[in-house]
Formats: structure tokens, C-alpha cells, sequence
């Protein structure tokens, strides 16, 4: 009898504490839902000031620098509330996926199209290494899309200057996976370990000399996840390695991409 008090207080116990923990994470999502919404309006209201008075032929060169600083916050800050209402819908699962069969490769290769000019601004080399065929995984488009995009934005904020990043797409056909690994050297002394890296609003950059919001990989871990896969970081000294691991496609899918 003693034995069976004791248990129902632990179970008890258990049950109060995940259900305070699940009224915590409701409440600290609706916060940040209402607090990034009532920001967004005023803030759109300076962006759109902004953008009025840089049309005024303004001559005073302080001018055009004091509106040239106030355009980059409030586009910054503008991003960050952007950040903040993702990650939380993300981190809850409050996110439709509609999965379809994607071709792995073409979603990648467009996605470097895409940073193509940011990669140059931070003077990097691709080094991309794709199969010869397309490699079919079922995922969302547009999630996987937002992953890659955070990947990359990682890359060419802490990767070190006038060096290589590798992005290779490999199959496990025994696991029936596929897997997206960026690889690239830090610019500085990687001293956290890969679980931390993706904590919310937890950097790389510990001297916060770069701008972001520090969601970056929460994001993509949560998006990953959500599509039913694993977002894998790994540190070895200063190489950093992000694998986005997804399951393939049906056997059917990937019969019907490989016909001319």
C-alpha cells in the first residue's frame, strides 16, 4: 500500500510538472505571437517613412547617413520579430506540413543560386558534390527551403574568409534517407558544443560582432523535425558540419524522376 501511495505521488508529481511546462510554453508563444504583432505595425510604418523620404532629394550627407542607419535597424529588427514569431510557432509544432516528393539536389542548387551574391560579399568558394541523379526525399518544399536558407546565412555570417565551403548530398538507401551536410571552417574558436548551437537565441559569435538573431538553427531543428527528420551539427576544433538527414522518397518516386 505504502509502495503504491508513493508511485501515484511520483506519477502525480510528473503529470502536474509537464502540464505547468506545456502551460509555460503556450504562454511564452503567445506572448511573443502578441508582442512581434503589436511591434510589426509601428514598424512597418518607419520602413515605410523611410523609404518615402530617401526618394526627397536630401542633400545634407549626415541626413543620408542618419537614414541610411535607421533603414538598416529597423529592417533588422523587422527580421528579428519576423524570427522570434517562426521560432515559436515552430518550436510548438504550430506549422503545416505538406509533404510531397521533392528532388533533394534541385532544392540546394537553388538555394545557392539564391546566395550566390551574399556568398561572394563573404568572399567564399562552394564546393558542391550532388549524385548525377535526382535524389527524391518527401518533405515540404517550402520548410526544407527556409532550413537551407538558415544553413547557409550561417555560413557566410561565422565561416572563415577566402575559404572553401562543402555541400555534399549523400543517400543511405539502407536507412532509406538523404542527407544535405554543409561544412565549412569557423572564423572563430567554435567553444560550444552542438546541443547549445541550437538553443534559442544562443550564437557562435559569443562577441555578438554580428548581427542576428540567434534562431537561425532552432528554426531549422524545428522545421526539421517537423518534417520528420534530423538536423545533425557537429564541432571538431574549428570545422563546423550541419547535416539535414530526411527520408527519401517511395521507390515509385524515384523510379518516375530518374525517366527522361
Amino acid at each position: 500500500l505504502a509502495i503504491d501511495l508513493y508511485t501515484w505521488r511520483i506519477s502525480t508529481g510528473l503529470n502536474e510538472a509537464v502540464n505547468e511546462q506545456v502551460k509555460s510554453e503556450r504562454l511564452k508563444a503567445y506572448l511573443i505571437t502578441n508582442v512581434s504583432h503589436d511591434l510589426k505595425t509601428p514598424l512597418t510604418s518607419i520602413i515605410s517613412y523611410v523609404d518615402l523620404m530617401k526618394r526627397e532629394d536630401i542633400q545634407n550627407p549626415r541626413v543620408k547617413e542618419y537614414l541610411s542607419v535607421l533603414e538598416q535597424k529597423s529592417t533588422r529588427l523587422k527580421t528579428l520579430t519576423e524570427d522570434l514569431v517562426e521560432a515559436s510557432k515552430a518550436s510548438s509544432g504550430n506549422v503545416t506540413i505538406d509533404f510531397a516528393d521533392i528532388n533533394y539536389n534541385e532544392i540546394v542548387e537553388q538555394a545557392l543560386g539564391e546566395f550566390e551574391d551574399k556568398i561572394s560579399a563573404a568572399r567564399l568558394e562552394i564546393i558542391p558534390q550532388f549524385p548525377d541523379h535526382p535524389v527524391m526525399i518527401r518533405a515540404d518544399g517550402r520548410h526544407l527551403w527556409r532550413v537551407i536558407e538558415n544553413l547557409l546565412n550561417n555560413c557566410c555570417k561565422y565561416a572563415l574568409r577566402e575559404s572553401r565551403v562543402y555541400v555534399d548530398i549523400t543517400e543511405d538507401r539502407e536507412n532509406g534517407t538523404a542527407v544535405c551536410t554543409i561544412k565549412n571552417i569557423s572564423s572563430r574558436p567554435l567553444n560550444i558544443s552542438p546541443e547549445e548551437l541550437t538553443e534559442r537565441f544562443v550564437r557562435g559569435d559569443v562577441s555578438r560582432t554580428t548581427e542576428g538573431s540567434g534562431l537561425g538553427l532552432s528554426i531549422a531543428q524545428s522545421l526539421t523535425k517537423l518534417m520528420e527528420g534530423q538536423l545533425v551539427i557537429e564541432i571538431d576544433g574549428d570545422l563546423y558540419k550541419a547535416s539535414v538527414v530526411l527520408h527519401s522518397a517511395s521507390p515509385e518516386a524515384q523510379t518516375a524522376s530518374k525517366k527522361p
